[in-house]
């Protein structure tokens, strides 16, 4: 398997009469910002729990290159962030001396990325008691100043009002140019455009396609992929 990317070979689970993924072969690009696309059921969701090690495979495997394995190489971003009962500073600086940095030191990182974040007036506030965007830039500040050289994010733009996106995909931006490999879920083709450069689209537990994102959009003999961006329902291209 390359070490120039993130391989997948004959990957399965399956669910009790409700779901079943199969990906025999895919290969993710470094160097490129992934996004995944599909209908609601499509296994979005559950392939990036797997690319994280959350969930594991009943067959099949993951590979990345040696220098992404380790899972302090990893951060990811749930659609609904996870925060501690702390303030929004802690939330930032907890995980960082978990690693072994000085609380001062800590404490030092985790102001500078929520000022990158616009939260530098929520140092002290409950992280809970954010606004969503706030949580969900919060979120992305935590797992940013990990270092990470892999970012996983489902769906971080899920009911988030125009601005608060804006704002998210201002930071995403910002990870892809620092040369951090972002693989993302999103329904929104709009977005995945945006943000993209390789393009998957999943549906039924499976990828029916993956294209460079200016081959994505310009398919025409794919029907899944016609329907899908034409907002038809995939299950009648069966």
């Amino acid at each position: 398997m390359s070490e120039k990317g993130i391989g997948v070979r004959n990957l399965r689970l399956s669910f009790e009469k409700t779901f079943d993924l199969s990906i025999a072969c895919l290969n993710l690009d470094l160097k490129a910002p992934s996004m995944i696309l599909g209908p609601n059921g499509a296994g979005k969701s559950v392939f990036l729990r797997l690319l994280h090690g959350l969930v594991q495979p009943d067959q099949g495997n993951i590979r990345f290159p040696e220098a992404y394995r380790d899972k302090s190489a990893q951060s990811m971003v749930f659609q609904r962030p996870v925060l501690l009962r702390r303030t929004a500073l802690a939330n930032v600086a907890f995980p960082l001396q978990a690693r072994g940095m000085s609380k001062a030191d800590a404490t030092q990182l985790a102001k500078t990325w929520m000022t990158h974040a616009e939260l530098e007036k929520h140092f002290s506030s409950p992280a809970r008691r954010l606004s969503g965007g706030e949580q969900q830039r919060l979120a992305l500040a935590r797992a940013l100043a990990l270092s990470p050289k892999v970012l996983l994010l489902d769906e971080p733009c899920a009911h988030l009002d125009p601005n608060a996106i804006v704002k998210v995909e201002s930071m995403i931006n910002s990870a892809i140019e620092a040369g951090v490999k972002v693989i993302m879920v999103t329904h929104d083709a709009a977005q995945a455009k945006r943000l993209g450069d390789e393009l998957i689209l999943m549906h039924r537990g499976e990828v029916v396609a993956q294209h460079p994102k200016e081959q994505f959009f310009a398919q025409t003999s794919n029907e899944h992929l016609v329907r899908f961006l034409a907002g038809e329902a995939l299950s009648d291209a069966d």
